[in-house]
């Protein structure tokens, strides 16, 4: 298991699929209370599809008699209600001995709705969302892109609410260094010696993601996540939002350059997480700061964490590379491939080309430590046939989509077999779904794979077995969920609880597309509740969906550029460790690190229970740091879900969907009323030329209040500015000026505004550009 490397120490603006700019109004994350009371009532807070099952949680500090319940609507009449009665399912802690199952199920009208207990006890839920499944998953897809694009490196950024600047420039000549050795004992990254042995370079190593709070970059975390974004987009199709798709190439860009086909050079990862013994230089985790910092920074002590970071090789050029590496990063240049291969066939079989120059250096026969980071306590992998399979079966993929002939693509469906044969032989029922095991995603692709070859014979294993064994790991975890209070299928009691739940929403979603078998479907929502607010904390553990969500986040970035404590902006999308052993947080969370903003909702620790405690604190690396394969699980989880009902719906604030129904209005024309409601959503677009005005009739749904605007730009041209009016109240937001290398997402920028109730409000816009005047395509209230 993962013990991912120690510190010392409300939705995005909507993705649309078209070009343009896109408005989103969300209403400010209050900082949540969480005061011990006789009651607390959990729901999944971003909400629940209109024909799955509804259960809410009250948590009493006592066995109850009398208690009732109703589902309230947004106007405030009562859809359902009952008793609060059976038995408890049991203790959480001492202050809540008995947790009460609430069943609402019968509510399946699409609305806003909360849950209120009365009698004894008395709790109100969160305001949750009924509404279609997709548009429910489509939360996790868009908000989980932005964290990404937060995470960006170099130069190509999204400046986004977080103002994200070009950082690491240096990294543009990197020097390649000798692997260092590392002390045994503390946290195991403290280097030996007084300085770094230089082996090569300079290398190009610009790019790429942030692996988490920190400003670190590995080949193994970002090869896993760019394969679970390209993952997403193809499940989605032509569904996928343009910035998943854009997303997913910037990840294999940067990975493009951290392999090198011409001298079978595979580099491990740039920057080093602490320094050495003396003190006479420091790591990435000895500092805090913003990662534009770096370049400038001339300390001396600072030369290899900051200003100069080292690039370390996976193996020497042309030796044999581990095999975890090799298939989790020649996966990704397959799928790559496959991406491109309809649009751009050279371009998807230089991509296919690279995937198999370094599926062909995996050494077979390792022995010892699998190399996965430096230190390798930062990452500490295990297992390998998973990774190989999935490497073998994406480059069967693509040579297929690229019209391949089967004596090119059968060798890599015979190897893919091979692996998952001997997965299931050894590996298998250890791990589920998660940054150390990739064989659900390979299993289910395999089956693809095999399939369009005519499903051959011979082979190790065939499509049935793949098929049991997808479905034995959706059933392990079913049966834990099955006997939980709050029905959680995963591990709260170790690390990275949340990523293996996002990873069982993904197998339930693979195993039913390669099966046809849904019986397992109501389990995947119910550890979708867990993830966004049906737990013992009343939280979601992504950032940004729900009304309570982590904002104090063990991340450099948010704490110094973001707002505190639940205010405005956060770093949307963000998945965080979630719950973890009580041990972890023996002797406290220590004194904050130089350079850190206070921030803290340590409150949380009230609902400690089974061995688990959450708290939600910049030092809490335990729980509240972030990480690439987090919110990739999560990614992957909507889009796979989303791909059994249909398309992907972007989002709304909290979770609610509007779809741009009204006809195309010319740029500068106006929409009075709501003459394009549809189920009493208020809803217009925006079309052609730079600007418009869209009056709303008296806006219920959000309520009156201060709501953040984020505005977001679409394009391979420049915009410069835009200035946004709301109610007679003007703003003008600058654009980054920089092109992109694809068409996506230039950036995003948010403004505050006031809206009102019961009567009209208008909102008027323009943009201007160095070059023509941008299309402004749509505007969602």
């Amino acid at each position: 298991m993962d013990r991912r490397h120690l510190h010392r120490s409300i939705a995005p603006a909507a993705l649309a699929v078209g070009g343009g700019l896109v408005l989103a109004m969300l209403p400010y994350a209050a900082a949540p209370a969480h005061a011990a009371t006789t009651g607390q009532l959990r729901t999944d807070q971003v909400g629940y599809a209109t024909g799955e099952s509804k259960i809410g949680y009250l948590m009493a500090s006592g066995a109850l008699s009398g208690e009732t319940y109703k589902v309230v609507n947004a106007a405030g009449s009562t859809v359902a209600s009952g008793t609060v009665g059976g038995a408890s399912r049991g203790s959480w802690n001492s202050a809540y001995p008995d947790v009460y199952p609430i069943d609402f199920s019968g509510v399946t009208a699409a609305g806003s709705y909360q849950l209120v207990a009365s009698g004894p006890v008395g709790a109100t839920s969160a305001t949750f969302q009924v509404e279609s499944a997709a548009a429910l998953y489509g939360t996790l897809v868009s908000d989980g892109v932005n964290f990404y694009q937060n995470q960006r490196d170099g130069s190509n950024l999204v400046a986004g609410p977080l103002n994200r600047k070009p950082a690491h420039l240096n990294d543009a000549a990197a020097s390649v260094y000798q692997t260092p050795s590392f002390q045994s004992g503390g946290n195991g990254d403290v280097i030996n010696g007084s300085s770094l042995t230089k082996i090569g370079g300079p290398v190009d190593v610009t790019g790429g993601w942030f692996d988490a709070g920190d400003y670190l970059k590995f080949t193994f975390t970002t090869s896993y996540a760019d394969d679970l974004l390209y993952a997403s987009a193809r499940a989605l199709g032509s569904a996928a939002p343009a910035a998943l798709s854009a997303e997913a190439r910037y990840g294999s860009d940067w990975l493009n350059k951290m392999w090198n086909p011409s001298t079978k050079t595979l580099y491990l990862q740039v920057g080093i997480g602490s320094g050495n013994a003396s003190g006479s230089f420091y790591g990435d985790h000895d500092l805090w700061r913003l990662p534009q910092a770096d370049d400038s920074d001339t300390a001396s002590a600072d030369r290899y964490a900051a200003a100069h970071r080292p690039v370390f090789e996976a193996a020497a050029p042309g030796a044999k590379i581990d095999p975890d590496l090799v298939g989790r990063v020649a996966a990704s240049f397959a799928l790559a491939a496959q991406a491109e291969a309809a649009t751009d066939p050279a371009g998807a079989a230089t991509e296919l080309a690279d995937a198999t120059s370094l599926y062909a250096m995996a050494n077979t026969s390792p022995s010892g430590t699998l190399e996965s980071a430096a230190p390798n306590a930062y990452y500490p992998e295990s297992i390998w046939h998973d990774a190989m399979e999935l490497g073998a079966t994406e480059i069967a993929l693509a040579q297929q989509a690229l019209g391949n002939p089967a004596a090119t693509y059968t060798p890599y469906l015979t190897q893919a077999a091979t692996w998952a044969a001997d997965y299931i032989a050894s590996d298998s029922g250890k791990d589920t779904l998660n940054l150390y095991d990739v064989s659900a995603l390979a299993h289910a692709d395999l089956v693809s794979a095999l399939a369009q070859a005519g499903n051959p014979s011979g082979l190790a294993i065939g499509s049935a077995a793949l098929v049991a064994d997808l479905k034995a790991q959706v059933a392990s975890a079913a049966k834990v969920s099955a006997s939980d209070i709050f029905r959680a299928g995963g591990n709260y009691a170790d690390f990275d609880v949340d990523s293996h739940t996002f990873g069982f929403i993904s197998t339930e979603a693979l195993y039913q597309r390669a099966s046809g078998d849904a019986q397992f479907a109501a389990f995947a929502s119910q550890q979708r509740n867990w993830l966004l607010g049906g737990n013992a904390w009343g939280t979601s553990f992504m950032v940004g969906a729900g009304t309570t969500f982590p904002t104090c986040m063990g991340s450099q970035i948010p704490n110094l550029s973001g707002s505190l404590n639940g205010a405005a902006p956060v770093d949307t999308g963000a998945v965080v460790n979630g719950p973890n052993g009580t041990s972890n947080f023996t002797g406290g969370l220590g004194s904050l690190q130089g350079g850190m903003k206070k921030c803290e909702q340590d409150s949380f620790t009230a609902f400690t229970g089974h061995g688990s405690e959450y708290v939600d604190d910049v030092r809490s690396w335990q729980s509240s740091e972030p990480a690439l394969d987090m919110t990739g699980s999560a990614i992957l989880a909507g889009a796979v879900q989303s791909s059994l009902t249909g398309s992907v719906t972007p989002p709304s604030p909290g979770g609610r969907s509007y779809e741009a129904e009204a006809a195309a209005l010319a740029g500068g024309a106006n929409a009075t009323g709501c003459s394009a409601c549809s189920g009493g959503k208020k809803v217009s677009a925006v079309g052609g030329g730079s600007g418009g005005t869209v009056t709303f009739g008296g806006i219920s749904e959000p309520a009156a209040g201060a709501y953040r605007l984020s505005v977001s730009y679409l394009s391979v041209g420049k915009a410069k500015q835009a200035t946004v009016t709301v109610n007679g109240a003007a703003q003008t937001v600058a654009f980054p000026e920089t092109d992109p290398s694809s068409y996506g997402v230039v950036g995003t920028v948010t403004v505050t505004v006031q809206l009102a109730a019961g009567s009209a409000n208008t909102v008027a816009f323009s943009a201007s550009s160095g070059k023509s005047a941008p299309d402004l395509d749509r505007i969602v209230v």
